[in-house]
């Protein structure tokens, strides 16, 4: 039986990673990746699904893999998903920030909406364990509108009917971003020099590969079941 991985927000500084990590680890036998646009790499492990997030209750994902099909290398995989000979995990790091989606409503809908959304797709479509991206400090009660949305993304998905979710929050993400985000470098700054005094270790900065690391561990421990959340302190040591 092969297992499959479905990921979304695969463009972002966890979701590259997330990628290389699945890539190479040879548990996995095909990479699903849905997105807006079509990522500037390639792989032969990967499948690239063009998708409006608002609108995957219409995506028939057998007949865009098999559109993909023209060699025919793709083959084992339309028969798995066809038969549903499969074992497949769904990864989530999709999520922007309140000043790039333009209004905390544009945040909402991406951040929350979507990726429920792409929950639901993936357990339609067989996924049995989804692992989410979601922040530390994430409640539905907080006053901190993204911490709020974060939690409430959290709950919903605690509600779905997974044999496992994995809930990482990581603190603050060290690795290289497509953009600037100046409060958020003087917060690494400021992190980096209270957790050298091994202070607040909770809130010590995680580099994007071990956010990504973790994830893949987790997805592949199958004696897992429930719903779990993965704080930064303990990334850490699964990725020492």
């Amino acid at each position: 039986m092969s297992r499959i991985a479905f990921v979304s927000g695969a463009s972002g500084l966890i979701g590259i990673q997330l990628l290389h990590q699945l890539f190479k680890n040879e548990s996995f036998d095909w990479v699903i990746s849905f997105g807006r646009r079509e990522l500037a790499f390639k792989h032969q492990k990967l499948v690239q699904v063009k998708v409006d997030f608002g609108q995957l209750d219409k995506v028939d994902l057998i007949n865009e893999v098999r559109n993909q099909n023209m060699g025919g290398d793709k083959q084992s995989l339309i028969k798995g998903l066809s038969e549903k000979a499969t074992t497949i995990c769904a990864f989530s790091s999709l999520g922007t920030t309140i000043k790039k989606a333009g209004s905390k409503e544009s945040f909402y809908r991406i951040d929350h909406d979507f990726v429920v959304s792409f929950a639901r797709f993936s357990l339609q479509n067989g996924a049995k364990r989804f692992l989410y991206v979601s922040a530390l400090g994430a409640d539905a009660q907080s006053s901190i509108f993204y911490n709020k949305v974060k939690g409430e993304v959290e709950n919903d998905l605690k509600r779905m009917d997974f044999d496992y979710v994995g809930i990482f929050q990581p603190s603050l993400l060290l690795g290289e971003r497509k953009e600037s985000r100046p409060g958020e470098e003087i917060g690494k700054v400021l992190m980096k020099f209270v957790a050298f005094f091994g202070l607040f270790k909770k809130y010590k900065p995680i580099y994007d590969h071990q956010v990504a690391k973790a994830m893949v561990q987790k997805a592949l421990n199958i004696k897992m079941t429930g719903n779990e959340t993965i704080p930064s302190s303990e990334m850490h040591k699964m990725t020492q």
